[in-house]
């Protein structure tokens, strides 16, 4: 029988091992900043089935996703687990917490990303975004009382995110083909590893000793409460309404980071162009009113 120190030791690594696990499960969709939405089963033929009265479906691949295969089924895990598990515990964090106070912690978590975005404001060259970022965290940590009241926001300041991703992409990296993790939420290759850079570098994370300390996760789960419990709305209408819910996040991210790289080189958003449309042919009843009718020619014979 193993002496009781020893058996109080691996109790204790177990249970920590066990909150770990939990945490990274609680934090969900949210770990990289982007939520991932909704879980539904897609209505495409599963690559590689027998379809009724036709060949084997050949895997469909888009140009951005070529492997959707996987993907698929890393969404088809990550919907599990958010109805067991994130989904649950999310819902119960909004009907115990106060409205108020919900805001207040969200507001905190937005306040502490901000050295992030100020960060890479320089490093896009965009010292108007690093300014701002700069002065809200300023602000709301001081006046805000650290962050819980956006009260540079209230001030006109609103809120400009930047992140690593962008920063490449501003710089002509690609996006890189697209990946669909479980409790991560899309990305693109590009993203995921700016996510990582993200985290290894956040000002407030290395002050305060890291990204494995007790602060940074109890940041990273509610940080993943906050977004799983404002994205619940958007999950359930779009499991109601979409045909194929995989796709439509995957097009709504996809779109959202491209037009968050041309926002960083400085480009505007470029709109189709259907022309100007023709005025309709004027008709007699179109005349004014009061326009003089003129008299009919007469014929040959006078008449």
């Amino acid at each position: 029988m193993a002496p009781r120190p020893a058996l109080n030791a691996r109790i204790r690594a177990r249970s920590a091992a066990s909150a770990w696990a939990l945490t990274i499960l609680v934090a969900g969709a949210a770990a990289v900043g982007v939520p991932a939405l909704g879980y539904g089963k897609s209505t495409d033929p599963e690559p590689g089935l027998q379809l009724a009265g036709g060949p084997v479906a050949a895997p469909a691949k888009t140009p951005r996703d070529p492997w959707q295969r996987f993907n698929r089924r890393s969404y088809a895990v990550g919907g599990f687990i958010d109805r067991v598990l994130v989904k649950p515990v999310a819902r119960t964090y909004r009907r115990f917490t106060p409205a108020p106070l919900r805001r207040g912690l969200g507001n905190a978590i937005n306040n502490l990303r901000e050295p992030v975005t100020a960060v890479n404001g320089v490093l896009q060259v965009r010292p108007k975004i690093a300014a701002k970022a700069a002065g809200r965290f300023v602000v709301n940590s001081t006046v805000g009382v650290l962050g819980l009241f956006d009260v540079a926001g209230r001030g006109g300041l609103q809120r400009q995110p930047a992140d690593f991703g962008q920063t490449m992409g501003r710089y002509g990296v690609g996006a890189g083909p697209y990946l669909y993790l479980p409790l991560v939420g899309p990305l693109t290759l590009r993203d995921g590893a700016g996510g990582v850079v993200n985290t290894l570098t956040d000002p407030v994370s290395l002050a305060t000793g890291g990204p494995s300390t007790d602060f940074a996760v109890g940041r990273t789960v509610l940080r993943g409460l906050d977004t799983r419990v404002a994205a619940d709305g958007t999950i359930t209408a779009m499991e109601e309404e979409s045909t194929d819910p995989y796709a439509t996040i995957r097009s709504s991210y996809l779109q959202y980071r491209e037009a968050m790289v041309r926002e960083a080189r400085g480009e505007e958003e470029v709109l189709p162009d259907f022309g100007e449309p023709e005025p309709p042919a004027e008709s007699p009843t179109d005349a004014p009113a009061d326009a003089p009718v003129e008299a009919p020619a007469p014929t040959q014979d006078g008449q």
